[in-house]
């Protein structure tokens, strides 16, 4: 069998919100390329289990559904965000790092 992923979803690239970013997914590898159909051409494959993507609210509930399911799998720990608050006023510091250019 293969080895399912399990992952934190990223935020969203379209705004600076982590709105739908908390949960954790698993998920599994494709096993087979995607093809185009000789007929209509669309790109389709064989693989039903590329299309299982479960969402869970914790780490601990993916890895605890995967071993009660016998599921081999790797988990992916999310990369640490770096907070540094900033504020407007902070442009017109009189003790600025950088040269006001204009």
């Amino acid at each position: 069998m293969t080895s399912a992923r399990i992952y934190q979803l990223p935020k969203s690239a379209m705004q600076s919100g982590r709105a739908k970013s908390e949960g954790w997914v698993l998920e599994f590898p494709p096993s087979e390329a995607r093809k185009p159909d000789p007929v209509r051409g669309w790109i389709g494959s064989a693989d039903t289990q590329a299309q299982v993507r479960l969402k869970f609210d914790t780490q601990d509930e993916a890895v605890a559904y995967a071993t009660r399911k016998g599921i081999s799998f790797a988990v992916e720990l999310p990369q640490v965000r770096k907070f540094k608050p900033k504020a407007y006023a902070d442009n017109f510091a009189f003790g600025r790092a950088e040269n006001w250019t204009h």
